[in-house]
């Protein structure tokens, strides 16, 4: 069993116990941050964020089904109150806990089924190339992005479109999608921040195909790759690095996927 399937196993045989990411993380053999990025790259969605959604499904069906108490209910779901609980409800399902029950079914709510992992979507992989890269500066436009919401990164890119070629300093042919945390300073445009990559060694992989298609590449890094070579993934940024041949109006071109190791 890969990262993410170990992950999703326990989550789902522990699903009303109170578990942390450090415990997913422990039950996949892995660190917090490996664990992390292989079920978003293989879901789509962010650990704790699946769970609670899970939580909150199973505790819709049992609304539906005539549950008399539901700060019973609330309790399985691991909230300590009734308000908790019902402003987390809403908050995934656009009504109240006490609608649900009153009207006796789950059919206009988007419940989120456990997900049956697919080993056929992990696509054939380049062996890496590993570099040791300097430290360097990376500065553009910057959001926070659930894995949820990461739909919205293509529109980030539209964004940015306009300022390529018009950045002090700017390095020509190459651009960067780059997955941490940012600081701001610096002469740059106001909509900018910028990101610090330390000194770090990386595995280098290629993704030739085009961009919609990413998430299988990454997913089979973090999911059959890495646990299969004997490598730790090192706490530094990961990034895509996008150069001359990569087209961003066709999506066409390939770019490499840079993942940081220990070593």
């Amino acid at each position: 069993m890969n990262p993410t399937e170990k992950a999703l196993w326990f989550v789902e045989s522990h699903l009303p116990d109170a578990i942390s990411l450090d415990d997913v993380a422990a039950s996949s053999g892995v660190s917090r941050f490996h664990v992390t990025r292989a079920f978003s790259a293989a879901t789509g969605r962010s650990v704790m964020g699946y769970m609670r959604a899970r939580r909150l499904s199973e505790a819709a069906r049992k609304l539906a089904g005539g549950a008399s108490d539901i700060l019973a209910v609330a309790l399985d779901a691991g909230y300590g109150s009734h308000e908790a609980f019902t402003r987390a409800f809403r908050d995934q399902f656009g009504t109240t806990p006490e609608l649900v029950r009153a009207g006796g079914s789950t059919q206009n709510l988007d419940l989120v089924e456990p997900i049956l992992m697919d080993s056929s979507l992990l696509t054939a992989l380049e062996p890496p190339l590993f570099e040791t890269s300097r430290a360097f500066l990376i500065a553009g436009l910057g959001e926070r992005y659930s894995c949820e919401t990461s739909a919205g990164i293509p529109m980030l890119w539209q964004r940015f479109g306009p300022y390529i070629g018009n950045i002090p300093g700017e390095v020509p042919g190459v651009a960067y999608g780059v997955c941490t945390n940012a600081d701001d300073a610096g002469d740059l445009p106001k909509d900018f921040c910028r990101v610090r990559v330390p000194a770090q060694k990386y595995a280098v992989f290629a993704h030739r195909e085009h961009i919609s298609t990413i998430r299988r590449t990454v997913n089979t890094i973090w999911n059959r790759w890495l646990p299969a070579s004997g490598h730790e993934i090192a706490d530094a940024p990961d990034f895509e690095r996008y150069g001359p041949e990569f087209d961003p109006r066709s999506g066409n071109g390939g770019l490499e996927i840079w993942v940081p190791i220990k070593g």
